[in-house]
């Protein structure tokens, strides 16, 4: 029961509510007592051939009157239980999401989607099952059982009611030891879904690549393997949980064969009335529903608490990206300064940056080459705090970094990273997504300048065609320039294009630099490319090699001097020349 002391948190919260409807819940308990007294009034009457129908009336209509108020009660306790319930999962659901958005890259570098998803939904689930289900569960047997037995032992035969008792510790033990089982198998079998889950979003997601390789065969048997896992843990919880019902079965069986021989030789001996055998055993009836109610809430309070476990220990874990206290308001502006001794990831033994000094201008244009895993996207990384440095510092404006608040630096910059997500939406919605306010006329200005305007209006639907997920319907250089469109419409102060022009022609790209040059005068613009021929215009060129500056200087500079950038500027050439039958 440790989960309900784990959600106290939340009754505490919603206290009015789950006291009102656990108020109810003890009403209704109460008023089924009735029935039972009832039957053996009359039985009695009956025996003793003193009913008349007046009489029978009378208690018909008493039993009329608590079916009524029992139906009115259990609707509105319900309402209070059940509704509570709802809103302790939309609060965890909420939380989760919050959690996520915050998260650096580092989390997602850890966590799966999928994993993530089934906390979001199969764990929020369970937990909802615990506050409404469960809660319910809890209070209707409790109650109802130790009424029904105050009222055997009170109104009828208190020694009858002791020997129909002597099974229930045994049920005790059981179930207990059920719970206990089913708690490892239902972790179990919340993680296999939760594989599960990442390999259908994973698949989906590739479909191209998998029927690109035709692997369509290899990727279903994968899928049947794992779904298959999941059925034999999910077989193995429904084992346990199988258990509950005949268990309890058996134990009320006994109670009955109990009531019924001693209760007769009660009757024999003049110490029970036949009517009162009768209550008697109807009362016991009474007891079944809190019997298996109670194998039942170890089956909710188990799943309940594997589940909250689990979304528990990840709300447990820290944003390592935050605001610190006392950080700036202000929004930065000014020159870049890049000061890093060294840099590594977490959990990386080597760094992957060093000794990377080096100043950029307001206004200026900055390349950033290199060969592939030379640390040119870190370097941007680090500059929009998707990872922290330990040492050395980024300076903005002549202010550290982390002495901005998250959200106003990355306002200020407009970020459009090498792998171009596009959300299922129609291509003005994904254009506008960092200024929603933004109005058709701006929306058509920052797709001009990326050069995919005249693209768009030949779509069906124009800036009303829905790109589908991921962009999906979409090229890769139509995706790359509606992703440009998107940092540009923000009118950012820093404009950092990850290698975001490698799916457009050279005539495009051109283009794209001429109107970016013309538009955003007196704002910084950072470039990294492998077609060098992006960043010929740059007011400096970094050369990064093994995570070190090897070369820095405007293109001119550099092709007087030998070195990596010479050659492979001259070799694009020479390809370019030969692409062109020359």
């Amino acid at each position: 029961m440790k989960v309900f002391v784990h959600l106290m948190w939340f009754f505490k919260q919603e206290k009015k509510s789950y006291l009102t409807g656990i108020f109810l819940l003890l009403l209704v308990a109460l008023l089924q007592l009735v029935p039972p007294k009832v039957i053996g009034i009359v039985v009695d009457e009956i025996e003793r051939g003193t009913l008349t129908g007046g009489v029978l009336a009378k208690w018909i209509g008493v039993l009329a009157l608590v079916a009524l108020a029992m139906y009115s009660l259990r609707y509105y306790w319900r309402i209070m239980i059940f509704g509570s319930a709802v809103k302790l999962s939309r609060l965890l659901r909420n939380n989760l999401y919050n959690h996520f958005t915050n998260m650096s890259q580092r989390f997602y570098q850890k966590r799966r989607t999928g994993d993530l998803m089934a906390h979001a939904t199969n764990d929020l689930q369970a937990v909802q099952q615990t506050a409404g289900a469960g809660v319910l569960t809890l209070v209707d047997s409790l109650a109802t059982g130790g009424f029904v037995i105050l009222a055997m032992a009170t109104t009828i035969s208190w020694k009858l009611t002791l020997i129909c008792l002597i099974p229930m510790p045994f049920m005790a033990l059981l179930t207990s030891w059920y719970g206990t089982l089913l708690h490892k198998r239902f972790h179990l079998a919340q993680e296999a879904f939760s594989s599960l889950n990442d390999k259908t979003q994973e698949s989906i997601t590739g479909i191209k690549v998998i029927k690109t390789f035709g692997q369509e065969k290899e990727d279903i048997e994968d899928f049947r393997k794992q779904s298959e896992d999941v059925v034999q843990k999910n077989i193995s919880v429904a084992k346990i949980d199988s258990l509950f019902d005949p268990t309890i079965s058996i134990i009320v069986g006994i109670s009955f064969f109990l009531a019924i021989s001693f209760g007769s030789r009660f009757v024999i001996n003049g110490e029970l009335t036949i009517g009162q055998l009768i209550s008697f055993t109807t009362y016991l009836g009474l007891l079944i529903w809190p019997m298996l109610a109670f194998g039942w809430l170890f089956n909710i309070v188990e799943r309940g608490r594997a589940s909250y476990d689990r979304i528990t220990a990840l709300l447990n874990e820290k944003v390592d990206i935050k605001d610190e206290e006392g950080v700036s308001d202000r929004t930065p502006g000014g020159d870049i300064q890049y000061q890093i001794d060294e840099f590594q990831y977490p959990n990386e033994k080597e760094p992957l940056l060093k000794d990377i000094y080096f100043s950029i201008n307001r206004g200026d244009t900055v390349g950033i080459v290199g060969k592939t895993g030379a640390g040119k996207t870190t370097l941007l990384k680090l500059l929009i705090r998707e990872f922290d440095i330990t040492n050395g510092q980024i300076t903005f404006g002549g202010r550290p970094l982390d002495t901005y608040k998250l959200a106003n630096l990355r306002g200020t910059i407009g970020y459009v990273p090498q792998d171009h997500f596009l959300f299922s939406a129609t291509v003005g919605e994904n254009i506008s997504f960092a200024r929603p306010e933004s109005d058709t006329e701006e929306i058509y200005h920052a797709a001009r300048i990326a050069n995919i305007h005249n693209d768009i209006l030949e779509f069906t639907n124009g800036y009303e065609t829905v790109v589908g997920e991921r962009g999906v319907s979409l090229s890769g250089g139509q995706k790359q320039r509606i992703s440009i469109a998107r940092a540009l419409i923000m009118d950012p102060e820093v404009l950092i294009l990850d290698d975001s022009l490698s799916a457009v022609d050279a005539k495009t790209e051109e283009s794209i630099l001429s109107a970016l040059k013309e538009n955003r005068e007196g704002k910084t613009t950072i470039i990294t490319a492998h077609r060098l021929s992006a960043i010929k215009h740059a007011n400096l060129i970094i050369v990064l090699e093994n995570g070190r500056i090897a070369q820095r200087g405007t293109h001119d500079e550099l092709m007087m001097e030998s070195g990596w950038y010479k050659e492979m500027y001259l070799r694009q050439q020479l390809e370019e020349l030969v692409e062109h039958g020359g």
